[in-house]
C-alpha cells in the first residue's frame, strides 16, 4: 500500500495549513497530530489481508482521517458558531403538516426507504441489534417496518425497496433477520456504515458517504428512484407519508426534515437555525456552554429535528460528486473504560440541509416521532395506548387525552431483562397520566394504573403489585402504605 493512500489528495491537511501565513502554536502541533493519527492508521490497515477488504477498509480510513483533518483545522483556526448571529428561521423554512396537499400515489413508484439500523441497544441491555428487540404483539422493530411497507406495496401497487443501513456491531445479525422476509412482497437490500476506529463512530452523517461507496445511491438512481426517506429503526413513528412526499415534489424541495414541537422532554435535541440567512442543523455540543440554557428554551428554538430526513437522490448525487458533503463535527468528550479521557467526533445527517436547494423543515404532528430509548418508552408502546394496524401504530381512540402518559421507570428497570422479569403483564394504562416507580418493584397480572401513580421501594424492601389491583391516584412508598392524592 503506497504511504500516502490515506492523505485525501486533493486538499491535505498540511498544504493548508502551509498557505497561512500567521502559524501559530496550535497550528503547528496539529501538523504533528495528523502525521501521528496517519501513521496509526496506515498500521491498522495493513493488518487486513484480503486485497478487496483492504481496498475497502482503506477508503472508510481516508474518510475518517479526512474528518480528523478537517476537525484539526477548525480547531487551530478556532471556528466556532457565533452565538450572535443565530436567528430562528423564517417562516417559509418551516411549512406545518396541516397546510400539505394530499398525496399522489404515483409518486411512491419513485421513493425508496432507508432505516439506519446500526444501533446495539446496549443502553437497555441488549447485546445484539436493536431492531429485533420484540415491541408490539411479538413483533420486532424489523418486523413493523417490513409489515408497513409490504401493506403500502400491495395497496398501492408499487415497488417500495426497503434499504437496512447496518453497523459493523449489526451486520451479520440483520443479514440472518432478514432471511425470515424472502417471501413478502418486498425489496430488501443491507449495506454497510464505515467502520470507524471505535472511539469515532462514523454518527448518522456517515449514511452519505456509506451510500455512494457502497452503489446503493447508483443502483437506486438506475431503477429510476428519485426521493429516499430516512429515519431510524427505532423510531416507531416514522412511516412512509404520501403528503411529505407530495409536497417534496411541489416544492421542488431537494431536502426536507421533519421536525416536531419541542416539550421539556426534548430539550437536548437539535434545532433548525437560520445562520447568516442559510438553513443549518445546530446539535447541543455545538452550543457555547454559556448558551445551554437558550439552546433549551422553547421560547427561541421551539421544534426539534426528529431524524426523520427526505432526500432527492438526483441532488444528493450532485452534491457528493461535484460539492461534497461537508458536515459540521460534533465533539463529543466521553471517559473509556479504564478511565481516559477521549473525543468521540460525530457527523449529523440532518447537518447536510446546508447543502441543498429549497432545503426547509416540516412541522409534523407529534405521532411521526414515536422512538423507543428505554424500557419507560418500551412500556408506552406495548400498552393498550397503542394497537396495530399494517405495522403501524394506531393510538387507542378510548384515550380521552391527545397526549400521551408520562412514564419513569428506575434503575431497576433499566434492562431489558429486568423490565421483563418485574411485569408478569403489562399493565392498563389507558387512563393514566403519569407513572413513576423507583426501586425493588413487581406488577402482577391484570393491574390498572390510572391518573397520577407514584411506587416507590425504599433500599432493602421489595413491593409486589399484586395480581388485578387497580391504582388511581395513588403513592405507594416502601412500606406498602396506600396514599390518596
Amino acid at each position: 500500500m503506497p504511504s500516502d493512500s490515506l492523505m485525501p489528495r486533493s486538499d491535505s491537511f498540511n498544504a493548508r495549513v502551509r498557505g497561512t501565513s500567521h502559524i501559530d502554536f496550535k497550528t503547528a502541533t496539529t501538523g504533528v497530530a495528523a502525521k501521528a493519527m496517519r501513521n496509526e492508521l496506515s498500521a491498522l490497515v495493513n493488518t487486513v489481508k484480503d486485497p478487496e477488504t483492504k481496498k475497502a477498509f482503506d477508503t472508510e480510513m481516508q474518510s475518517f482521517f479526512y474528518l480528523f483533518t478537517r476537525y484539526l483545522s477548525e480547531r487551530a483556526r478556532a471556528q466556532e458558531l457565533d452565538w450572535d448571529r443565530i436567528k430562528s428561521p423564517s417562516e417559509d423554512k418551516i411549512v406545518p403538516y396541516s397546510k400539505l396537499p394530499s398525496g399522489n400515489v404515483s409518486n411512491l413508484n419513485k421513493l425508496a426507504v432507508l432505516k439506519v439500523n446500526g444501533g446495539l441497544g446496549t443502553s437497555m441491555g441488549m447485546t445484539g441489534a436493536k431492531s429485533a428487540l420484540e415491541v408490539k404483539d411479538d413483533m420486532t422493530f424489523l418486523d413493523l417496518t417490513v409489515r408497513q411497507i409490504e401493506h403500502l406495496n400491495t395497496t398501492n401497487r408499487v415497488d417500495v425497496p426497503l434499504i437496512l443501513m447496518t453497523s459493523f456491531n449489526t451486520h451479520e445479525d440483520t443479514l440472518r433477520i432478514i432471511k425470515k422476509y424472502a417471501n413478502q412482497q418486498l425489496r430488501i437490500t443491507t449495506f454497510n456504515q464505515s467502520r470507524y476506529p471505535p472511539l469515532v463512530p462514523p454518527g448518522h452523517g456517515d449514511l452519505y458517504n456509506a451510500l455512494l461507496h457502497s452503489g446503493v445511491l447508483d443502483q437506486l438512481l438506475s431503477e429510476g428512484k428519485e426521493y429516499l426517506f430516512v429515519s431510524n429503526s427505532d423510531n416507531l413513528g416514522a412511516v412512509v407519508d404520501e403528503k411529505i412526499l407530495q409536497h417534496m415534489v411541489d416544492s421542488r424541495s431537494e431536502f426536507i426534515m421533519e421536525v416536531t414541537d419541542k416539550t421539556k422532554a426534548d430539550i437536548k435535541g437539535g434545532t433548525l437555525i437560520d445562520y447568516e440567512g442559510q438553513i443549518r442543523l445546530l446539535e447541543v455540543a455545538q452550543v457555547p456552554h454559556e448558551h445551554i440554557e437558550d439552546f433549551k428554551s422553547v421560547r427561541k428554538f421551539k421544534i426539534f429535528n426528529t431524524n426523520n430526513i427526505w432526500i432527492n437522490l438526483r441532488a444528493l448525487k450532485r452534491v457528493m460528486e461535484n460539492e461534497g458533503m461537508e458536515l459540521d463535527i460534533i465533539v463529543n468528550p466521553k471517559t473509556t473504560d479504564d478511565g481516559q479521557a477521549v473525543i468521540q467526533l460525530e457527523t449529523a445527517a440532518g447537518a447536510a440541509i446546508k447543502h441543498f436547494n429549497n432545503a426547509h423543515g416540516v412541522n409534523v404532528p407529534r405521532s411521526r416521532f414515536l422512538p423507543v430509548k428505554s424500557c419507560s418508552d418500551l412500556l408506552l408502546i406495548k400498552s393498550d395506548i397503542y394497537s396495530l394496524q399494517h405495522g403501524q401504530l394506531v393510538i387507542n381512540p378510548a384515550r380521552m387525552f391527545e397526549t400521551t402518559p408520562v412514564i419513569k421507570l428506575g434503575d431497576h428497570f433499566k434492562k431489558i431483562q429486568q423490565f421483563q422479569k418485574r411485569f408478569k403483564k403489562i399493565p392498563k394504562i389507558i387512563e393514566l397520566d403519569h407513572l413513576t416507580v423507583t426501586g425493588d418493584v413487581y406488577f402482577g397480572r391484570n393491574v390498572t394504573l390510572r391518573g397520577t401513580v407514584i411506587v416507590v421501594a425504599n433500599e432493602g424492601q421489595r413491593i409486589d403489585i399484586p395480581d388485578g389491583c387497580v391504582l388511581e391516584n395513588r403513592l405507594l412508598s416502601g412500606n406498602l402504605n396506600m396514599i390518596e392524592l
